[in-house]
């Protein structure tokens, strides 16, 4: 990976690669990359010689938006479980960093919130995986985060704003 590369982290979602740094810690002096995740101007310090272990990977191409887009339209999973054995279920799901399992539980979660109101760590979970699913899909789709939010709701059948 290089400067300039967007790329995704697990957990925090996509940006790029602004610059390599060198650190010490512990005595030990490692090169970082400098992460740059535009949806909260937050700024990260990756090791590395950990990119595998850390889950770093380069951002889906065009064409596999379909993927997501059939994974957003598809019908939800059967909500089963109580919500705690849920929760971590998303949770394992969300820590792959795979865009479609992102998707999935955007909006399976999505669509139970619509229906009933999810538990408050559902709630987090929810709102991070659509974070984690948005930030890719503005980068990859290349426009703002507002018409891709929008074009998310649409894909899994929430009503617009003015209509909720």
């Amino acid at each position: 990976m290089n400067i300039g590369d967007k790329i995704f982290y697990p957990m925090h979602g996509a940006g790029e690669i602004t610059g390599i740094e060198k650190n010490e810690v512990g005595g030990i002096t490692n090169s970082y990359y400098v992460f740059r995740l535009p949806m909260g101007s937050l700024k990260l310090m990756l090791p590395i010689n950990k990119e595998a272990e850390i889950g770093l990977r380069k951002l889906i191409e065009p064409a596999q938006v379909e993927e997501v887009v059939a994974v957003l339209t598809a019908e939800s999973e059967p909500v089963l479980g109580s919500w705690n054995k849920r929760f971590h279920t998303n949770l394992e799901r969300l820590k792959t960093g795979n865009i479609l399992d992102t998707a999935a539980v955007a909006r399976n979660l999505s669509r139970q919130n619509s229906k009933r109101k999810v538990s408050s760590g559902e709630k987090r979970l929810l709102d991070l995986s659509r974070q984690l699913l948005i930030s890719e899909l503005v980068y990859v789709c290349d426009k703002p985060p507002e018409e891709i939010t929008a074009w998310v709701d649409e894909l899994i059948g929430l009503p617009a704003p003015d209509e909720s």
